[in-house]
């Protein structure tokens, strides 16, 4: 499976300028991170939640995890918890599983940015495979997927 023909249609229908990059297989955004040559910070990693029974998208940058309790806290909802596989796979029928875009709106989901991923001018993500990854301006990113952005993550040691 190749980029995300959705992804690919939205970006191109809203001028948005990006390079496609290729890659060998790799499965973790540290991994993928290393791979391509690209600051974990700037590698945007898609983590699936179950927000009071419903599903949402957190794009976090690859070195952070999520800390439940702020967001709960930020959010001002009641129970956050990872939504398995499983549960999503279906979500995203044009992606391979785990390698999702953080276009949420492309798929009827809310996002929710951590904040640090907005400290770099450019992001890094899945493009719908485990073998291509899209670079693009972060500002774009913004204005394309409107996201929810709070401080909810920590850097892993």
């Amino acid at each position: 499976m190749s980029v995300s023909a959705k992804l690919r249609d939205y970006l191109d229908q809203n001028n948005i300028k990006y390079t496609l990059i290729t890659h060998s297989k790799g499965y973790t955004a540290q991994e993928l991170a290393a791979i391509m040559h690209v600051p974990g910070k700037e590698m945007a990693k898609v983590v699936i939640l179950k927000i009071d029974g419903r599903f949402a998208m957190a794009v976090i940058p690859a070195p952070h995890k999520i800390d439940f309790e702020r967001f709960k806290v930020a959010t001002g909802i009641k129970e956050v918890m990872l939504a398995s596989e499983k549960e999503f796979q279906n979500l995203f029928p044009d992606c391979e599983v785990g390698a999702m875009p953080p276009f949420g709106n492309l798929y009827g989901l809310p996002v929710y940015v951590a904040q640090p991923l907005k400290e770099d001018k450019e992001i890094v993500f899945n493009a719908g495979s485990h073998t291509e990854a899209i670079r693009m301006q972060n500002a774009d990113f913004e204005r394309l997927v409107n996201p929810t952005v709070i401080d909810y993550t920590y850097e892993k040691e």
